[in-house]
């Protein structure tokens, strides 16, 4: 029998993304990206995207390297943060709590296999919007832009790992997650993993890093409405410089239609129209793809581009 399925986890809360070049990535998250700004200390700045109830769900941090310093998951109640703490600890990966800051109460942070630092939080502030940034609807956190690129909510993030397997069996423990979708590889080992804590069909993937490096990042995704939004994002994209990557298009992995571009830092951003799959199915069983499916590329055919498997931040020579 499948063990008891654990939502002692909400939802993916936010990420602490570092930038070596802070008033150029700031300017493409908040003028042309199209996040929005809720506060700042010395050396971060909070953002968040238009119905995104949270104060923040990236917080932009000024500093000598890039790629992420820890990935926030809202726990369920505080009875499911100290049950999370309890298993963690077993675990031999905690870290320890951190203080109350102006986004959150106090969190617990954590190590994954690799070295990713995560933390789990309760309390929270939620995003008061003042009287020009008041939406007609009262049932959405905050106006909708009247800007060509407005992401919606923060969706996923992708991290970088040596062990896959190791994290497979991990992440469960840890918080409860559930595995959608794997890709198996031809010498046994996994290359990718999806993980859920709810009923989205992932809020985090792991995928192999060719480049042998340890906790590192490859990306983290705002979702929109449409299809044709991510059309439009391009255009604009083009037309600031910002470097594209590839898409937009569709992958076969879990069916996002998908933009990848990288800030001025470095940092690979995806845009993406990433709500319309739910996992409804208690008893859910994870999609395994082999490596010679993978090898036929994206839904339609298209080729993954080779930087897509290579490039992570930072870059493995800084660590």
């Amino acid at each position: 029998m499948p063990a008891e399925p654990i939502y002692d986890i909400a939802h993916l809360g936010h990420i602490e993304m570092l930038t070596n070049k802070p008033e150029a990535s700031l300017d493409f998250f908040t003028r042309v990206f199209g996040l929005i700004e809720s506060g700042r200390t010395d050396d971060s700045v909070y953002l968040r995207a238009f119905d995104d109830y949270e104060y923040h769900s990236l917080k932009l941090t000024a500093a000598k390297t890039t790629g992420i310093r820890h990935v926030a998951y809202r726990a369920a109640s505080p009875e499911a943060l100290e049950r999370r703490v309890k298993a963690i600890e077993a675990l031999g990966a905690g870290i320890g709590w951190r203080d109350a800051d102006e986004a959150h109460g106090p969190a617990y942070r954590f190590h994954d296999p690799d070295g990713h630092e995560f933390e789990i939080y309760y309390e929270t502030r939620r995003y008061q919007p003042g009287p020009d940034a008041r939406p007609a609807l009262k049932n959405q956190a905050h106006r909708t832009p009247n800007r060509a690129i407005a992401p919606r909510r923060l969706d996923h993030l992708n991290l970088l790992a040596k062990d896959v397997d190791a994290i497979r069996r991990f992440l469960p423990q840890a918080l409860g997650s559930r595995v959608t979708e794997m890709i198996q590889l031809d010498d046994g080992a996994l290359g990718g993993c999806w993980f859920t804590c709810n009923n989205k069909s992932y809020d985090v993937a792991y995928t192999r890093d060719m480049a042998n490096g340890h906790g590192r990042f490859h990306h983290v995704t705002y979702a929109v409405d449409q299809r044709e939004h991510i059309l439009q994002a391009s255009d604009i994209f083009l037309e600031n410089g910002v470097h594209i990557e590839t898409g937009p298009h569709k992958h076969a992995v879990q069916q996002t239609f998908f933009l990848y571009v990288w800030e001025p830092a470095g940092n690979r951003i995806e845009l993406a129209n990433a709500g319309a799959r739910l996992i409804l199915a208690p008893d859910w069983e994870p999609v395994v793809w082999t490596e010679a499916e993978r090898r036929k590329g994206q839904a339609w055919g298209l080729k993954t581009i080779e930087s897509f498997h290579t490039h992570g931040t930072p870059p493995v020579a800084e660590q």
